[in-house]
Parts: C-alpha cells; sequence; structure tokens
C-alpha cells in the first residue's frame, strides 16, 4: 500500500465513550497505520444509547486538537448521529473506506449488540453503504490493557480494506481481556441467545420520592459452539456479521399462512388505483421548527 497520502485509504473513526475514552485512542493509532483518519466522536459518554439519533435540539460539533495532526471533531450528539454528520458534512464528497468504532471498553457480544452505542455507529456507516465494523474489549475497566488487542485490530482492519464487507453489513468484532493465555484467533460466529435479568435497586431522594437504578445480571441460554459468547469464553475473537434488516425473513410464510388478514365478516376492499406512500413529515418532527 502506497505512503502517498492521496491514494491512502480514508478510514472515519467514531465511539460512544466519547472522543476522551482510552479505547478511541488505541483505534486511532492502529488506524494511522493504515491509511487517513479522521475522527467524529461524541463529546460526552454516550454508552447504551443504542441508535438513538437526536431530533428534539440542535447538534453542535466542534474541531477537536486531542489527537496530533489529525483532522477530528466533537459532536453533541449520539454516535449515529456522529457518522451521519462525518459522512454529509464533515467528508462531504469524500466517501470513506472503511468505518470503524471503538474500542467499547466492555463487551458488545450476543443481545449488547442491540444496546451497544458503539455498534450503532458501524450499523448507521452501513445504512449509509459504507463498510463498517465495531470493535469492543471485554473489559469495562478504564484502565484496561489493550495491548494484546491491537495486532488484531490492525489485522481486521486490513482484511477488511483488502477483501471487502459485504454490502449492508457492520462487523461485530469482540476481542477477550487481557490475560495469562494468548489469543487463539478468529472466528466468524452467530450471535449467543442470551438477556439481561434486570433487577431494580430503589431509593428515594431527599424529597421522599423514588427513583430507580437498574441492575441485572447477562444469562447466556446459548449452548451452541458457534457462538461469539463461546468464542469469548475459549479466548477466541468473536466476528459477528450484523445486519439492520430485523426482518424475520423465516416466518413471515407461516405467520401469513396462520393469521387472518382481514377484518372478519368485512368484505375486502379494492387496492387503491393509485399508491400513497408515507410522506416524509409524517414519519416525526424531522424537520426544525422556528
Amino acid at each position: 500500500m502506497s505512503n502517498d497520502a492521496s491514494s491512502r485509504p480514508l478510514i472515519l473513526i467514531s465511539n460512544d465513550d466519547s472522543i476522551a475514552a482510552p479505547g478511541i485512542a488505541v483505534l486511532v493509532r492502529v488506524m494511522q497505520c493504515l491509511g487517513e483518519v479522521v475522527v467524529v466522536a461524541p463529546a460526552s459518554p454516550q454508552s447504551g444509547m443504542g441508535h438513538a439519533i437526536t431530533l428534539a435540539e440542535p447538534l453542535r460539533l466542534d474541531r477537536s486538537y486531542l489527537f496530533a495532526g489529525l483532522e477530528a471533531y466533537t459532536c453533541s450528539g449520539t454516535p449515529a448521529d456522529c457518522v451521519k454528520i462525518a459522512k454529509h458534512l464533515v467528508l462531504k464528497d469524500r466517501r470513506p473506506d472503511l468505518v470503524v468504532s471503538g474500542v467499547n471498553h466492555g463487551s458488545n457480544a450476543s443481545v449488547n449488540v442491540i444496546y451497544s452505542g458503539t455498534m450503532s455507529a458501524a450499523i448507521e456507516a452501513a445504512i449509509e453503504g459504507l463498510p463498517a465494523i465495531g470493535f469492543s474489549l471485554c473489559d469495562f475497566s478504564h484502565q484496561a490493557d489493550f495491548s494484546h488487542a491491537e495486532p488484531w485490530i490492525e489485522h481486521i482492519a486490513r482484511e477488511a480494506l483488502a477483501k471487502g464487507i459485504p454490502a449492508g453489513t457492520a462487523l461485530n468484532v469482540n476481542i477477550p481481556k487481557k490475560s495469562d493465555d494468548p489469543i487463539v484467533g478468529a472466528r466468524l460466529c452467530r450471535q449467543a441467545k442470551a438477556k439481561w435479568q434486570e433487577e431494580f435497586d430503589t431509593r428515594q431522594d431527599p424529597y421522599n420520592r423514588p427513583y430507580y437504578w437498574v441492575l441485572g445480571n447477562f444469562l447466556n441460554q446459548d449452548q451452541g459452539e458457534d457462538t461469539d459468547e463461546w468464542a469469548l469464553a475459549h479466548n477466541y475473537i468473536s466476528i459477528v456479521p450484523c445486519q439492520f434488516d430485523l426482518t424475520a425473513h423465516q416466518h413471515l410464510q407461516s405467520l401469513n399462512s396462520a393469521w387472518e388478514m382481514q377484518l372478519p365478516g368485512r368484505p375486502t376492499p379494492a387496492e387503491p388505483a393509485h399508491p400513497h406512500p408515507v410522506s416524509p413529515g409524517d414519519y416525526g418532527p424531522a424537520n426544525p421548527q422556528g
């Protein structure tokens, strides 16, 4: 790969732990070996935001000088906002060759991908037609050791740049925490079937009004050896291809056969001669008021 900046891949970096998190500094350092890097990341932590976007208030975009010599910005919004504003305003006519998000502090395997701000940035990139990877380290500590993960992050990103990622797909990459045992390798996996068993710690404020802290235990209900949770438990890096099409295609036929799709006792009306697509305004307050 040429060292000429004009011919190097353009790599967009975001995350959910904020631009000041140690994990994004790791990602910046690794990606600089592979191409030209632009950073657009949340100004404050956005963990657990899922795929939220900001509609009820304006977004702020400010230049950041945290990474010497790099074009970097903080965004007041969510990880998905960061990717949107990066594509349409920061990069404009420049198309990233790869979008990477992370490195998240904590696992985003199994059902955690639904809640993950890290993966929402990657999935937003996939929606925009851009190849994307979300990287997470299974160590929630702010002082987490990323040294064992860096060669693998570089290797996986190189593979993605050289061989591509299927359209409409974002890779959810989870890396075991540092231990005495070396990483065995990387495995393509399916998402394990698991859930959080929530508990609510009820407390009272000084005005005797109740408030709640959400607690819980992670329950892996999947014994399969082809899952991300199995891979991580056996010191493999898990790679799960994720898509934003949430349709349960395997159940369309059975539901259509079993369910009555008309109101009982009423005649079936004719389809309209001219379709009436949903207008943009019917999706909600997407336009600023005043």
